[in-house]
């Protein structure tokens, strides 16, 4: 009799945390209708949705063991997910990039280069930052490269960095979302380009930064190359301290759980503008296009919704896996993006770890078709 009741009470408690886990799950579904500005929580959810998955499928199993019924309830629940799960999982055979170029292709490179500061608390080592970066750039010889978080100074030659690709690079258009220094020091978004720029363009966004644009001219057809950087979190290093506390099972004070949900609501906020403004703008686009950068958000976001719309995600396309782009907090996030519109075959992609960024190098070759 006990054993009985036993039972019936771990299934009322499995059946509760069910349906808790439903409850956030289901919400993630409708990332790419709602807006984070409309329903802030979005952004929590979407962020948490390979967890919640994983969850939910693992319940599924349980029902499926313990009350067929509540499985195929589950199961079904999970069957509406389809479309969230096609922009995170990839499902090919992973292929080692070649980096002889394919003959006629466009190889564009985007990174976010966390402004030359590197990983390394050596001093030493920090010094060759720079040379490296630019080293790991150009042994794969892209066509176009596309830098987030750059930063460059005309006090000295030793602080000029465009002159680190301008020989390589001698086209390029540089955002200048932030000056100081009456001017002399600069930084945000560039695209350095072996082929010629024939034209250029940036929209500022309401709150910092920019969407930029470069139309390069390949052969007879000009392509138009667009990067930006979305709002981040914004964290210090104290926030980050206090989130590897909770990784570790340590307590999280009040204050800084405060301070980070405050930072992560605003973030979600601006990101949700920031990505309208980036839609309508690359919808005007009569030219074969691409844009890449990082975005700032996963997959199963409103934002990366907002944007990637009917265009291809070049992971999406080749690779096999989750992927993850960015090396701190979780090994879900997936944030940096190359995404080419319908004119284009994918030919290779790679996500190259350098330990010199929390960012990864994203790399591809295209082609352009007849689309």
């Amino acid at each position: 009799m006990i054993t009985k009741v036993s039972k019936q009470a771990v299934k009322y408690v499995v059946l509760f945390f069910t349906i808790v886990v439903i409850m956030l799950y289901v919400p993630a579904l409708l990332s790419f209708w709602f807006s984070p500005n409309d329903f802030f929580l979005m952004g929590f959810l979407t962020l948490a949705f390979p967890y919640t998955t994983t969850i939910l499928f693992l319940l599924c199993i349980f029902w499926f063991v313990a009350k067929p019924k509540v499985g195929f309830i589950v199961l079904l629940v999970l069957v509406f997910g389809f479309k969230n799960y096609k922009a995170i999982f990839a499902f090919n055979d992973e292929k080692e990039f070649v980096v002889e170029k394919p003959k006629n292709s466009l190889r564009i490179a985007t990174w976010n280069i966390q402004s030359f500061n590197g990983l390394s608390k050596n001093k030493e080592a920090k010094k060759n930052i720079k040379t490296e970066i630019q080293n790991s750039i150009l042994k794969y010889q892209p066509d176009i490269v596309c830098l987030q978080e750059f930063n460059t100074s005309n006090l000295n030659e030793s602080t000029n960095n465009i002159a680190l690709f301008n020989k390589n690079y001698p086209y390029y258009f540089f955002s200048e979302d932030y000056q100081r220094k009456k001017n002399q020091y600069k930084s945000g978004c560039i695209i350095f380009s072996t082929l010629p720029i024939i034209k250029t363009g940036k929209i500022k966004y309401p709150i910092a930064e920019s969407l930029i644009y470069a139309d390069v001219l390949k052969d007879k057809d000009t392509i138009r190359v667009y990067t930006t950087h979305l709002q981040s979190f914004k964290f210090n290093k104290e926030d980050y301290d206090e989130i590897e506390n909770v990784s570790q099972t340590k307590e999280l004070s009040s204050v800084a759980s405060k301070n980070i949900l405050k930072k992560m609501r605003m973030a979600f906020k601006y990101r949700a503008a920031q990505a309208k403004i980036v839609k309508s703008e690359i919808n005007k686009c009569l030219l074969p296009s691409i844009i890449c950068g990082d975005f700032n958000d996963v997959p199963a976001s409103n934002t990366y919704f907002t944007i990637k719309e009917n265009r291809q995600d070049a992971f999406l396309k080749t690779q096999l896996g989750i992927g993850r782009t960015f090396n701190s907090l979780a090994p879900t996030l997936r944030i940096d993006y190359i995404l080419p519109d319908k004119h284009f075959s994918i030919k290779q992609f790679d996500m190259i770890d350098e330990n010199l960024s929390d960012h990864f190098m994203l790399i591809t070759d295209l082609i352009i078709s007849n689309h």
